[in-house]
Parts: structure tokens; C-alpha cells; sequence
């Protein structure tokens, strides 16, 4: 889950039928709640459509994962790598667009209402918890003491502008992916599989596309490129079917949004502003921690028992 980080060196009731009704496949591949009127044109082969989409999205990035890389990461280029990052992000929204375009000639189908609130704020608890849950074990334990003086500073009235800003930009840089990986790849996917394999594969997608960076970047934790990996692909392939069952369950790409623009700033920034650093807690916490690893997970084979809440994907028949 990209990553101000690379710089400074992401009982449920059922849904109501009406609901169920936006995965019906005749309104030119538009699901999730961005119904097009009767009568539009048959919608695109999905496989075609994903194809297309992954094979921009990649394409776009790789500029700016060349840049990136061969930037230095000294105090002087950090405002280059921020344009350059934000401008990754926005890679795979840009190629969802271009794709929307060419086969359905319109724009619909991202999932652009916000939805029931309790959705919107679970995008945003869930991640903040997960951080909480991870940075608290750390804290608790001694792994990776409590910082008193910081959180202060963090929690006091003076600093809440600042708070606001830093979301609001984590939110729009998340957005860039998200309009991509949730709002175009996963309603694509749900035309012709079934949920265990889009989350599966979504999650595959998107965690490769941050492999170029992990390999040849900065974007890694301490110790070997390996050990991030290992712990770096369980942690995304997890959170990546949370956020697939919370983006159908919603029909809201805003969910996505919250919960990566959320993730990324409490678990790179807030969280480890609070915490006294050590080398058993930078093996343990943050992005490249093995607790995010175990944590989501758990956490996916628990949304992944609850499938059966989601609507009745396109896939799976009407």
C-alpha cells in the first residue's frame, strides 16, 4: 500500500434485494451501484476489459517507477519523489479511465455514491484499529515502547490542522489506486468469477504492481528485500480481499478510499510517530512488519466466511 514511507526515509447484514439488483450484467459492465439507463449497448468482454486495463496501468506506472528508482532518496529530491509517487498512484485511475472510455464510452460504473454511512465508517475503523492493534501489542509488550512525549504533541488541539490536511492528501493519492483496483478491476472481475477468486486475483494484481518498487526501490523495510516480501505479500493479498468485500458490500468506491488513504498515513506515520523504535519492533510493526502479515490474514479468512453476505455477483448467476 503505497507510500509517503518510501519518501521519508494499506455480525454484517445482509444487503437489501434492491441492492443485489447492480451486479445484473445489462447495463454496459456497470455494477455496484452506477447503473447506466435501458437500452445501452452490450457490454464489453470483462476479460478483454481487465486485460486492457492491467496492461495500462502497468505501462503508465512503469514510467514512474523508473523515475523513482532513479532518484536518489536524499532530503533534496524529496519533494521530486513525492510528485513522482503521487503521480504512481494515480497511474492505475488513469488507465481505469482510459478503459471505461474505449469500451463503454462513459464513465459509469465506478461506484461514485457514498453509500450507507456504517460502510464509510468502517473504511475508516478498520484500518485505524488494525494500526492501533499492532503499534498497541508493540507498546504493551516493551517491543517497541510507548513514545509519551510524541503522542502528546500528535494529540493536542494545534495539531489537528495539520491531521486534516495530511488525510485529505493520503485520501486523494488513494484514490488514484483505488478508481483503479476497486473501482475497475474488481466489478470486471465479479462479470465472470466468483468472489474468492476475484479477491484472490485483484489482490495478486495489486500486489504486484508495488514489486518494482520493493526490488529495485526504497520501498522496503529493514533487513532483506526477501523478508519484505515475505511479509509484504500475505499483508496485501489480505487487506486486498477486505477491501474487495467492503467495496461490493457498499457499492461505494469511497469505502476503498477511506480504508487505504487511512491505512497508509495511521500505519507509516501517526502510529510509528508514537513509538520508540527498536530493532524487534521493525521487524514486527508497520507495512513491512510480520504483525500486518498475520493480522490480515486473520482478518481475510473472516471476511472470506462472510461471502455469503455479499449480493450475488454477475458470475454466479442472477
Amino acid at each position: 500500500m503505497l507510500f509517503i514511507e518510501m519518501i521519508g526515509s494499506q455480525g454484517t447484514p445482509s444487503p437489501p434485494a434492491n441492492q443485489m439488483n447492480d451486479f445484473i450484467p445489462n447495463d454496459g459492465g456497470n455494477f455496484l451501484m452506477d447503473r447506466s439507463p435501458p437500452g445501452q449497448q452490450p457490454a464489453a468482454d470483462p476479460r478483454k476489459t481487465v486485460a486492457t486495463f492491467v496492461a495500462l496501468a502497468f505501462l503508465f506506472s512503469s514510467v514512474f517507477w523508473y523515475l523513482t528508482v532513479k532518484t536518489p532518496p536524499v532530503a533534496g529530491n524529496a519533494a521530486l519523489l513525492w510528485r513522482y509517487t503521487t503521480a504512481l498512484m494515480w497511474c492505475p485511475a488513469t488507465a481505469a479511465v482510459i478503459t471505461r472510455l474505449l469500451y463503454q464510452r462513459n464513465l459509469k460504473g465506478f461506484g461514485i455514491r457514498p453509500g450507507k454511512p456504517i460502510w464509510l465508517a468502517a473504511g475508516v475503523l478498520i484500518p485505524v484499529a488494525a494500526g492501533l492493534f499492532m503499534f498497541g501489542t508493540g507498546w504493551l509488550t516493551g517491543i517497541a515502547p510507548f513514545d509519551p512525549d510524541s503522542a502528546a504533541a500528535i494529540l493536542s488541539v494545534s495539531f489537528l490542522p495539520a491531521f486534516l490536511v495530511a488525510i485529505a492528501f493520503e485520501c486523494f493519492a488513494a484514490a488514484g489506486e483505488e478508481f483503479g483496483w476497486r473501482g475497475l478491476l474488481v466489478p470486471e472481475l465479479a462479470r465472470f468469477i466468483g468472489f474468492t477468486r476475484l479477491a484472490l486475483l485483484s489482490g495478486a494484481i495489486w500486489t504486484a504492481w508495488h514489486i518494482p518498487l520493493i526490488l529495485f526501490g526504497t520501498y522496503h523495510g529493514t533487513g532483506s528485500v526477501l523478508y519484505s516480501l515475505a511479509v509484504f505479500v500475505p499483508s496485501v493479498m489480505g487487506a486486498g480481499l477486505v477491501i474487495a468485500w467492503l467495496r461490493i458490500i457498499s457499492g461505494s468506491i469511497w469505502v476503498a478510499v477511506l480504508f487505504h488513504g487511512f491505512w497508509n498515513f495511521f500505519i507509516q506515520q501517526i502510529y510509528p510517530a508514537m513509538t520508540e523504535m527498536t530493532d524487534a519492533g521493525e521487524m514486527m510493526l508497520g507495512e513491512f512488519g510480520w504483525f500486518a502479515a498475520v493480522f490480515y490474514v486473520g482478518l481475510a479468512l473472516v471476511f472470506w466466511h462472510l461471502r455469503d453476505r455479499l449480493p450475488k455477483l454477475p458470475a454466479e448467476g442472477v
